[in-house]
């Protein structure tokens, strides 16, 4: 994805195009942040607009308080802030990080696997569904937000004995029409409103353009950066 604006009075806009790519702002699937959003919030609110558009397909009744997260990364902080936005007083994420980034939200309690207990809703952010199942009550609901590993597996007969129901959370799954964008707009203005682009700032970190194969090959060879969302800045000297 790219964030860039026509001018500097203008809103941002965020296009799917490769990092620091000149785009059409009129291009299919450019979304624009509400006028006076920070780089910081356009960036995050990113995050929360998957969450927001995968929560809308979880069935209805599908409780938000309590409900437990795997992963606390980028797409786990859009999440949690999703499930803030819609009333959870508190969720649980599940991480062996010690002291995630994620961890600030108001109303999250971070998590190791083994002490996690169980919930009625599991999200899972890791790409690794398998390991939510342990954790997801008789008739509870599993949600499949992070993009699932090519080997990934859930034991059929499991799900029709426990009576789980399983939710496809692809952000780009049919929706209504202009929902991907109205999506992105709540998210940001959401984030400016009640949480406050000072908070969104410190789980965001902007590195220079020039560094980005340097930041890849570490998130290829397994590291990651402390802040969960990752800003190149393509005019950075």
């Amino acid at each position: 994805m790219a964030l860039g604006r026509r001018d500097e009075a203008g809103p941002w806009l965020l296009a799917p195009v490769p990092h620091g790519a000149a785009f059409d702002p009129a291009s299919p699937g450019t979304v624009s942040a509400p006028l006076g959003t920070s780089v910081p919030v356009a960036a995050a609110a990113r995050f929360q607009q998957m969450a927001l558009l995968g929560l809308n397909r979880a069935p209805a009744g599908t409780g938000c308080t309590g409900a437990l997260v795997l992963g606390s990364g980028p797409v786990a902080l859009g999440c949690v802030l999703e499930l803030r936005r819609r009333g959870a007083a508190e969720v649980r994420v599940v991480t062996s990080r010690e002291r995630p980034p994620i961890a600030t939200v108001p109303g999250v309690e971070c998590l190791r696997h083994e002490g996690a207990g169980t919930a009625d809703t599991v999200i899972d952010t890791t790409g690794a569904p398998e390991r939510a199942l342990p954790l997801l009550a008789p008739g509870g609901v599993l949600g499949l937000l992070g993009t699932p590993f090519p080997r990934a597996e859930l034991p059929a007969l499991a799900v029709h004995r426990n009576g789980w129901t399983v939710v496809g959370m692809q952000e780009l799954a049919p929706a209504a029409p202009d929902a991907y964008r109205s999506a992105y707009a709540t998210a940001a203005a959401w984030l400016t409103e009640n949480v406050g682009p000072g908070v969104v700032a410190r789980w965001c970190r902007i590195v220079p353009g020039s560094l980005a194969p340097e930041v890849f090959r570490q998130l290829r060879d397994g590291g990651r950066l402390a802040e969960p969302v990752v800003i190149f800045d393509w005019e950075a000297e």
